[in-house]
């Protein structure tokens, strides 16, 4: 399902769902449109002007890693991220005090007809050099078979690649001597790789929610293009709970609340076993659907619109041997077929292990007893699903399962998001794709998960997705990168896919 490079899959990877599915046109570098519509070659011309300064502002980004889950450098991130907001034209800009870490407002007010939002994350996933074929904070430039010269670095598609791509449309736009066709709001965290939990808090602060009900919607830039150039528009997203599950002897009253030697399991308790036994409860026997009491009553299917896009894509796309063999899967969930398999990521909630931590994990053996064990959760949520909802329906499972002990530590996560294919936002999507000769196709809902319900629901209540062209891939994972200088004639590079920003701010100016 990664539209980018189909060899390294994850969570960010697999942000879009069925984002894959769209049918190939093709279109050669530099866009047609673009590269010749006289409307544009001033802004063009900017761009190119600024390529390499661009280049800089994303190797420098990527040199300071904010990790949320490691407490890194979060003051640093936020302040460097003002700094890159004031730099683009945004005024009024302030850092956001919450709960947790802190988030980046701003605005560009031209007064402009149209108000746009952006969001942006400053965070990154945390990282392990000795993974990587390029060290994760230098932002080297390395050939990516297929695609070309991309810059290599934790963060350069997760996404300070495609920030720093539309920062650059800005940068390019007033070098042009333009105004900008539409106002502009920033709402930024730092919080998005642990669950976005205060991120609420920012957008709903008087002054920011305010400059946020007067956008016709919000976006977040994402390089959408797969290698043959096809992006998807998204309708929705699945929401997510990330949490842990704790077993220990203290909380139980059984078992040592210390590790001790393994050969007294004949007369002691495992808390290690607790847990497992508690996990079994969660899940169907085959582990593919979720056993908690009444997971499912608010659950809203796919509509037979819905599942015919999907179906639809699927058809158009053909590319099933090439998603296994990137999954290293042989067969899909009961065997279903491509587009039933399709059908049920999407429409599907679920109860994910991520991890499973309890005594000793080093290399040989060590027989130990463990007086505690966890397991890292994520559960996905599809509409009408909520957070809250979710939270209460897992604790009153373990509780009438005898498992009361067993502590439930949610770190962070949010609702499902779903947005209007007739709202003003996606329509200027679809539009800007059709313009820049790139095929476009309508996926119901991401099987993965981002914020957008914070501005979906009230009290924001404005539609929210995701745009843009070019290419990344690795997110998460080692050796993620961002394109730079494509070598494929299907794909953006940043000249182009900083274009392609421009465009659709020009465009969603003008639609009707």
């Amino acid at each position: 399902m990664d539209f980018r490079e189909l060899d390294r899959l994850n969570r960010r990877d697999l942000l879009r769902g069925t984002a894959m599915l769209g049918a190939g046109a093709a279109f050669m570098q530099p866009l047609p449109l673009l590269a010749q519509a006289g409307s544009m070659s001033d802004v063009r011309k900017a761009v190119e002007a600024g390529k390499d300064a661009s280049i800089k502002r994303l190797r420098d980004w990527i040199a300071l890693p904010s990790i949320a889950a490691e407490n890194r450098n979060m003051t640093e991130g936020a302040a460097y991220m003002a700094e890159l907001a004031k730099d683009a034209g945004f005024t009024n800009v302030e850092i956001v005090p919450t709960d947790g870490h802190p988030g980046v407002f701003g605005t560009i007010d031209v007064g402009a007809k149209r108000t746009l939002g952006i969001y942006f994350m400053y965070d990154v996933k945390q990282y392990d050099p000795a993974e990587w074929s390029s060290p994760p904070l230098e932002g080297k430039m390395v050939d990516r078979p297929g695609f070309g010269q991309s810059i290599m670095g934790r963060g350069a598609v997760n996404q300070k690649g495609p920030e720093a791509t539309f920062l650059a449309a800005l940068h390019a736009i007033r070098a042009a001597g333009r105004k900008l066709p539409v106002n502009i709001v920033l709402v930024c965290e730092g919080e998005e790789e642990i669950g976005s939990p205060h991120f609420r808090q920012i957008a709903t602060k008087p002054n920011i929610l305010a400059a946020l009900k007067k956008c016709e919607g919000i976006f977040i830039p994402m390089p959408g293009q797969d290698s043959s150039g096809n992006v998807s528009v998204n309708l929705g997203s699945k929401g997510i709970i990330e949490l842990e599950l704790v077993a220990s002897g203290e909380k139980w009253g059984r078992g040592p609340k210390k590790d001790v030697h393994s050969s007294l399991k004949a007369m002691v308790d495992s808390p290690a076993w607790r847990l497992v036994q508690a996990l079994q409860t969660l899940v169907t026997k085959d582990g593919n659907t979720p056993a908690i009491e009444g997971w499912f009553e608010n659950v809203r299917p796919l509509t037979e619109r819905e599942k015919t896009l999907i179906r639809e894509a699927a058809k158009a796309d053909n590319d099933e041997a090439q998603m296994k063999q990137a999954l290293g899967v042989t067969h899909w969930i009961d065997n279903l077929s491509y587009d039933d398999a399709l059908i049920r990521l999407a429409q599907e909630p679920t109860v994910n292990i991520e991890g499973l931590v309890a005594g000793y994990t080093g290399p040989g053996g060590k027989t130990v007893l463990p007086g505690r064990a966890v397991a890292k959760l994520d559960l996905r949520l599809v509409p009408n699903q909520t957070r809250a909802e979710a939270e209460k329906k897992l604790r009153a499972h373990l509780d009438k399962h005898g498992f009361t002990d067993v502590e439930v530590n949610v770190s962070g996560g949010y609702d499902p998001t779903e947005v209007d294919e007739k709202s003003s936002l996606i329509r200027s999507e679809l539009a800007t794709y059709k313009k820049l000769g790139v095929n476009a196709s309508l996926n119901a809902r991401m099987a993965g998960s981002w914020p957008g319900a914070t501005f979906t629901a009230p009290p924001v209540s404005i539609p929210a997705g995701h745009f843009g062209i070019g290419h990344g891939s690795g997110a998460h994972a080692p050796d993620e990168y961002y394109l730079i200088d494509s070598t494929n004639p299907k794909v953006a590079g940043l000249v182009d896919a900083t274009m392609g920003y421009a465009e659709f701010l020009y465009t969603l100016a003008a639609i009707k």
